[in-house]
């Protein structure tokens, strides 16, 4: 879907399901590095700083370019079996989606790919990577199968784009509007990113969609402790919202101090911090178009 809402395509994987893999022998690494949304925010106000539009593109089907070291072996599909050979089994030679491996193998071959490129690797965020040429730069972060990109010359995207579509099948280069729940608008002043429609999701989600609003996260003359004595809540239904807020502090950073406050009660919530929470949800109603504003 795109951040209206509306399925822009309809995906089909193959996975392996019924499987049993066994750490040291069918596996070792299954960990695969992702970008923080702590990086995606620099990134986009460095885009801001340098003047230029990031893009973004995703590889189809991703972890079946991954290569396996391991030998796996899985039963011929249904529908796909071949007559002759009925008791006979596959033997893996690329990753499938559903095996543990599956995002490290993929993660692999893609960074491979980019240091053979002349690409070097952040330090800290090994998910990020840099490109120079002559006064020219060229970054590139990585999320799974999404990639979002930009460069202080036009060029270097359409070169860079050029260059993935001839080693995987990639989608069409694009501008960057819709990244892991952000919604970013970028224009001549700057670039705008907000959550409106993971909030409207969030309200509905929770039966606040059609609700009195609040004027505050939290009530000024609001003290929440441990409250021993007060009235036991659901804790899954009560970690759930705390969760969910947590994500939405991406890009709405006055909520930030109410939700870690609450946070702190998830192992034994009570009635009073219920309370909170939906002090905080009833903020969220007025304030659905609320963000950050990178200014250039």
């Amino acid at each position: 879907m795109d951040e209206s809402g509306v399925v822009v395509r309809n995906k089909a994987r193959l996975v392996a399901q019924g499987y049993n893999q066994e750490e040291g022998i069918d596996f070792d690494e299954t960990f695969a590095p992702v970008a923080r949304l702590e990086s995606i925010r620099m990134l986009l106000a460095y885009a801001c700083h340098k003047d230029f539009i990031l893009y973004q593109m995703d590889v189809k089907s991703a972890f079946l370019n991954g290569y396996i070291m391991e030998e796996v072996y899985v039963k011929q599909p249904s529908g796909f079996e071949n007559e002759k050979f009925s008791d006979h089994v596959y033997k893996l030679s690329k990753a499938l989606y559903g095996l543990k491996q599956a995002p490290r193998a993929w993660y692999d071959r893609l960074k491979n790919f980019l240091l053979d490129n002349d690409f070097s690797m952040g330090k800290v965020d090994t998910t990020l990577f840099v490109k120079h040429k002559n006064q020219d730069i060229l970054i590139v972060q990585i999320y799974v199968e999404e990639i979002i990109f930009s460069s202080t010359n036009e060029l270097l995207c359409k070169d860079f784009s050029s260059c993935m579509s001839k080693e995987f099948e990639m989608s069409m280069m694009r501008e960057l509007k819709y990244f892991l729940g952000l919604q970013i608008k970028q224009n001549e002043e700057g670039i705008f990113i907000n959550q409106a429609k993971y909030v409207r999701d969030l309200l509905k989600r929770f039966g606040y969609d059609n609700g009195t609003t609040k004027s505050t996260p939290m009530s000024t003359t609001i003290k929440l402790d441990k409250d021993e004595k007060g009235k036991e809540v659901d804790i899954k239904t009560y970690r759930g919202m705390i969760g969910s807020l947590l994500y939405l502090t991406a890009s709405r950073l006055d909520i930030m101090f109410s939700v870690c406050l609450c946070a702190i009660f998830q192992s034994c919530p009570k009635e009073s911090h219920m309370l909170a929470v939906k002090h905080i949800f009833r903020y969220l109603i007025g304030t659905i178009n609320l963000g950050l504003w990178y200014p250039r």
